[in-house]
């Protein structure tokens, strides 16, 4: 278990997986996790859910990518979140990070960045990594702000990339070297 301030990160159990159900199917949600994959990410069955469980968790290659569920710490521990590593290069030496806290009672309270602390500290001490980046799409301002505090700077844009709501976005994109992380 990986443990930050406030959540650890645990790994992800069927009865997690299938909680993400109703974030997944949650518009706002959806839409700030998944941005112009929204149609893709969101308006998924249960049972469809069930069916992806083993090859997105079961099956999944631990060299390549990991998969957390956030749990809040204490006695009364919450499942509110999820958070991945995606897209591991073992010879540059980084990867790509992605989350969602799912559970709206949790937003805006410091989970989220916690939890992004939490997996790059692990990312950067015990995997030796060098480098980790995200990206999102520019009208999710809650996350950029997120990640900047976590130590994210933005590297670029993309113009007009990302499609959500009828409206063309930026789509920004982050990194974060470990000499510069402080945790």
């Amino acid at each position: 278990m990986i443990t930050g301030k406030k959540v650890e990160l645990r790994p992800m159990s069927i009865e997690d997986y299938i909680r993400t159900y109703e974030w997944r199917n949650d518009e706002e949600t959806a839409k700030l996790e998944a941005g112009t994959a929204l149609f893709l990410h969101s308006h998924v069955s249960l049972e469809q859910l069930k069916d992806s469980y083993e090859k997105a968790i079961i099956k999944l290659d631990k060299r390549e990518e990991g998969r957390f569920s956030i749990y809040t710490c204490g006695e009364n521990s919450k499942h509110i979140g999820i958070i991945v590593y995606r897209e591991l290069n073992i010879v540059s030496r980084k990867c790509t990070l992605g989350i969602g806290i799912g559970d709206k009672e949790y937003w805006n309270n410091g989970y989220g960045s916690d939890a992004m602390k939490a997996l790059i500290h692990y990312l950067f001490q015990t995997m030796n990594l060098n480098r980790v980046q995200l990206d999102t799409w520019s009208g999710n301002v809650r996350a950029i702000r997120s990640y900047e505090k976590c130590g994210f700077v933005v590297e670029g844009r993309l113009r007009n990339d990302s499609y959500v709501d009828g409206k063309y976005y930026d789509t920004v994109i982050m990194g974060l070297l470990k000499e510069d992380f402080q945790y």
